[in-house]
């Protein structure tokens, strides 16, 4: 599981977000990733992507859940937000902690607020 990285994200902006489970078929081991992008509508557009990318690599994935990120790398902050529609609210906490072994050197914030 090395080989997938734990985040991508936009550079910069506010963007929808989704944390991804990957797991082997049939193994024990799982990890969680976040993949968010501005070039998404909807959330289903940003797993519709990385799902077919996750498999060729022998992984199945789930959608935990979604919301949205907020990225200003001048100021060196991240927030999260938000819920997805489609997939429900992912647990911000669990993405801010991963995003936080990313960004070591970010204040990163996240609530249930909608906005």
């Amino acid at each position: 599981m090395a080989a997938v990285r734990d985040v991508e994200i936009d550079p910069e902006g506010t963007f929808k977000y989704i944390l991804v489970r990957l797991q082997r078929p049939g193994g024990e081991e799982q990890r969680d990733v976040v993949r968010g992008t501005k070039a998404a509508e909807f959330h289903n557009h940003i797993f519709e992507k990385v799902n077919p990318e996750m498999e060729k690599l022998g992984y199945e994935c789930k959608c935990l859940g979604g919301g949205k990120i907020d990225h200003n790398s001048k100021d060196k902050k991240i927030r999260v937000f938000g819920l997805s529609t489609g997939y429900g609210k992912a647990d911000h906490s669990v993405t801010a902690e991963i995003l936080k072994k990313v960004y070591t050197d970010y204040e990163i914030t996240w609530s249930d607020d909608k906005k």
